[in-house]
């Protein structure tokens, strides 16, 4: 269970000692680490979302359902395109499963999948389902890039030894005024940028303010984008006992 942190206001005074210990956030850190994981999620939540993928020859659009039980627990539902309507993802822990009505087959997605494209995306299975957390994951610190806007916060975040990730560093950059995400960079082990996510759109959203908008751009392949918008969202209600359960991956008709 995760010790209880400062509030943010508090923990955000304490700034400079995140370079006390590199490899543990400072209080700050974590504080604004536990607040990016959890901003679309909550003890119980369900959002309807809309999903389009772009290439430079083909694209297209999903839209689904897409339920949460604290990080540990996800349950998506594809609406349509037609084709691809019913199909499901589950995780609940480290375990994630897949459904296919066209087959009728439930697949168990092996833990070298996990970092590999959802649906086609530019979004890894562990991007939409969560199994990682930059909290519990990787460690951070404050630092100042070449072009700093003084309107930001930036953190270095680093894997923890044991973390199984693409990802040498990720780099965040959170809004100073209602600590909310603005990008994120992720670099691999040459210090190569690979991938960038946006956030924007920021409106309320079942009660709280956020980013609507997530658009996943992979910089090592010309014209290919994925965007997330969040259409409406509701945390904190109750969920169907079943919802995150392998039966209800291969029901047909949508909660």
């Amino acid at each position: 269970m995760r010790k209880a942190l400062l509030p943010l206001a508090a923990a955000l005074c304490l700034a400079p000692a995140a370079y006390a210990a590199p490899r543990e956030s400072s209080a700050a850190v974590r504080a604004l680490l536990e607040k990016v994981d959890s901003l679309y999620r909550s003890g119980r939540s369900r959002a309807e979302l809309e999903m389009e993928v772009i290439t430079p020859d083909w694209s297209r659009k999903l839209s689904m359902d897409f339920w949460t039980e604290g990080l540990d627990k996800t349950f998506i539902r594809i609406n349509s395109p037609a084709r691809d309507a019913g199909a499901a993802t589950l995780r609940k822990g480290g375990a994630m499963w897949n459904y296919f009505p066209k087959i009728n087959k439930v697949m168990k997605v092996p833990p070298s999948m996990m970092l590999g494209s959802w649906m086609g995306s530019d979004f890894t299975n562990d991007d939409l389902v969560k199994e990682s957390t930059l909290l519990d994951d990787y460690y951070g610190e404050f630092f100042t890039p070449e072009k700093p806007d003084p309107a930001l916060h930036y953190i270095k975040l680093k894997p923890r030894q044991g973390t199984v990730s693409l990802w040498a560093a990720i780099e965040l950059a959170i809004r100073k005024s209602d600590l909310l995400p603005v990008r994120e960079d992720y670099y691999d082990e040459k210090g190569r940028r690979q991938r960038t996510m946006e956030f924007s759109d920021v409106a309320e959203l079942g009660g709280r303010t956020l980013p609507r908008v997530m658009r996943m751009v992979p910089l090592s392949r010309a014209g290919h984008s994925t965007t997330i918008r969040y259409k409406a969202a509701q945390f904190d209600g109750e969920l169907p006992a079943d919802t995150f359960t392998l039966r209800n991956l291969q029901r047909t008709k949508i909660k």
